[in-house]
């Protein structure tokens, strides 16, 4: 593990969530929601927030989560005095059936051993740190306003610590368990360790029992969970959006610009996630998407966006912020994303494969099935009269419209999962079969370059790009075709690197890339599997796993040689592979023991 990694770990329940170094510092935090400005931005300028505590003598510092629960805890220990921290955003099921997920954070200071003594930093930035930020101790809380005639926002601390010496950052002593609740709203009763503890063991009971309800595997069972675990936490309840990442511009490598704002619900991704969490057990959150999908396109004629905003809105406008310095330096810090005007035809593939998935499975358990049907049949009418285009492809080039292989490969299996939805609900369309036919010749025709021996990134080009890999997980094609497995060798040969995978090689709006991107060396080792590599598959998977943080989470990218943490993070990417390639293992090593038996 890289010295200067994204050693953070996060909390959160639904409504936001936020990232804790591996010292305890609360370091990012958006309030009252994953998209809001933020209040605690120290992982992206030192001086844009943070909620953290300071010692004077040495201390060892473990972290780690209660199992199977996304509830974190840091405990501090030296030869005097011991403590820990459990941190946590409170989310349970009311007695009404309503769940309480509300715009807050909880710390619990829990003494272990002697008498611990520290200060408490408590540094609110609101608003992306525009402007100061001003604490005024009230009668039962701090409460933190921007200091903008313009605008207004706040937020408000609660404590049973000295709230005097938490804004005076004098030292303090942890004799009993203390707490320290971060809050949006101003509470109406006054939060005391009572409560906190309350929250605390409902928050746990629901963690629990959510990962009660995941399948579990012989193999890599840990990593799945986690990462279920972490995906979950990118779901947003309040209508069903899942986000593609925790943060904004977290570098894909140090110094560099290529750095985004991933807080918004990427069709695509969102759909490789629901597909995952369903095969897991987890169909609440697929309904909770599907209907978000059902009610983005309320016309017949509606194109669906590649991307839009937790809630739905459809323009994201991007924006530099230039006051802050960015992670390790590297600008421009940016919010929002024009990537949204960007037409990708791979977005109609996937949706549709997501929701085939589901209506396999549970056909006759979508009280909304109707509307979906004339949303399936709106993709086929979209993707029937677009698939001869070019696009920007799922990279999200930002220079000139091409015929990308991936984006033709998904407009045929959004084709073809509309077939079988439409055999599903009893239906015939014989035109969709022509369509897919058409399509399928054509890739077969153009996307295959003999010099490369393999399919190529783009019609025409000899450049080869790690996204084709997943022609064999979509159906457009056998493992055991031999030109599947030229690819794979041919991909491994070009864009493989000390174990780890890049995206492509060719040049794009910024140069060429110099990092790897996480989800597609996922994407390798799983063709290596499928083409009959077993044993080397399982080395380069166990090799990526030792890659993680502390804690076992992902970020977008990894340095190829430093194995160091880049890109925005926690990566919904990332873990779904990381789940899809484990579940590949499991059902490998399942069928082998069973043929030997």
């Amino acid at each position: 593990m890289h010295l200067d990694n994204l050693n953070f770990g996060i909390i959160g329940n639904g409504t936001s969530g936020a990232l804790i170094s591996k010292n305890g510092s609360v370091d990012w935090l958006c309030l009252p929601h994953f998209a809001s400005p933020s209040v605690f931005a120290k992982i992206l300028d030192t001086n844009a927030g943070s909620l953290s505590i300071e010692i004077e003598s040495k201390v060892l510092i473990k972290q780690s989560y209660i199992e199977n629960t996304n509830i974190l805890k840091t405990h501090f220990e030296n030869a005097q005095w011991a403590f820990e921290i459990l941190d946590f955003m409170p989310r349970y099921q009311k007695v009404t059936g309503s769940y309480y997920h509300p715009p807050e954070l909880t710390r619990i200071f829990k003494p272990l051993k002697g008498i611990p003594e520290f200060i408490i930093e408590y540094h609110p930035r609101l608003e992306y740190a525009k402007d100061q930020t001003i604490t005024h101790h009230k009668k039962d809380n701090l409460i933190s306003i921007l200091e903008n005639e313009e605008q207004y926002d706040s937020l408000y601390l609660y404590s049973n610590f000295p709230l005097d010496s938490v804004m005076n950052r004098e030292r303090v002593t942890l004799s009993a368990t203390a707490f320290i609740s971060i809050s949006y709203n101003e509470k109406l009763d006054q939060p005391d360790l009572e409560r906190a503890w309350y929250d605390f063991d409902l928050t746990k009971a629901y963690w629990l029992n959510w990962i009660q309800r995941t399948k579990e595997f012989d193999f890599y069972n840990t990593e799945i969970r986690r990462s279920a675990l972490t995906l979950k936490l990118l779901s947003y309840d309040k209508t069903g959006a899942i986000i593609a990442a925790l943060t904004t511009s977290l570098p894909e490598t140090i110094g560099e610009v290529r750095n985004w704002d991933y807080r918004f619900c990427w069709i695509r991704d969102s759909s490789m996630v629901i597909k995952i969490l369903s095969l897991l057990g987890h169909r609440q959150i697929v309904r909770r998407f599907i209907d978000y999908i059902i009610d983005l396109i309320p016309e017949k004629d509606e194109k669906l966006q590649i991307m839009y905003g937790i809630h739905s809105e459809q323009v994201l406008t991007e924006e530099t912020l230039d006051h802050l310095s960015g992670y390790h330096g590297s600008k421009p810090v940016r919010i929002g994303n024009d990537a949204y005007h960007q037409k990708q035809n791979d977005i109609y593939g996937i949706l549709m494969d997501a929701i085939y998935v589901e209506l396999e499975q549970f056909s006759n358990d979508f009280e909304r099935k109707e509307e979906l049907w004339e949303v399936v049949k709106n993709i086929v009418w979209i993707v029937s009269h677009n698939w001869q285009k070019p696009d920007k492809g799922i990279w999200e080039f930002r220079g000139e419209d091409k015929h990308f292989t991936f984006s033709k490969v998904l407009c045929w299996v959004a084709l073809d999962r509309a077939i079988k939805i439409a055999e599903l609900l009893n239906k015939k369309r014989p035109k969709w079969y022509k369509v897919r036919d058409q399509i399928k010749s054509q890739i077969e025709e153009k996307a295959w370059s003999n010099k490369a021996n393999a399919y190529t990134q783009y019609y025409g080009s000899e450049a080869l790009d790690a996204s084709v890999l997943l022609m064999e997980q979509y159906g457009f094609i056998d493992p055991k075709d031999p030109r599947f497995e030229a690819t794979v060798k041919s991909t491994e040969k070009e864009l493989l690197k000390d174990g780890l995978m890049y995206r492509y090689k060719n040049e794009d709006d910024f140069g060429e890339p110099s990092s790897s991107f996480t989800i597609c060396t996922f994407w390798f080792i799983r063709s290596l599997m499928k083409i009959g590599q077993v044993e080397r598959a399982r080395k380069y998977f166990d090799q990526i796993l030792s890659y993680s943080n502390h804690l076992g989470l992902y970020s977008e990218d990894i340095d190829f040689k430093t194995k160091r943490l880049l890109g925005n993070f926690p990566q919904a990417y990332s873990h779904l592979a990381l789940i899809d390639t484990a579940i590949q293992f499991n059902e490998y090593y399942k069928k082998s023991n069973t043929e030997e038996s």
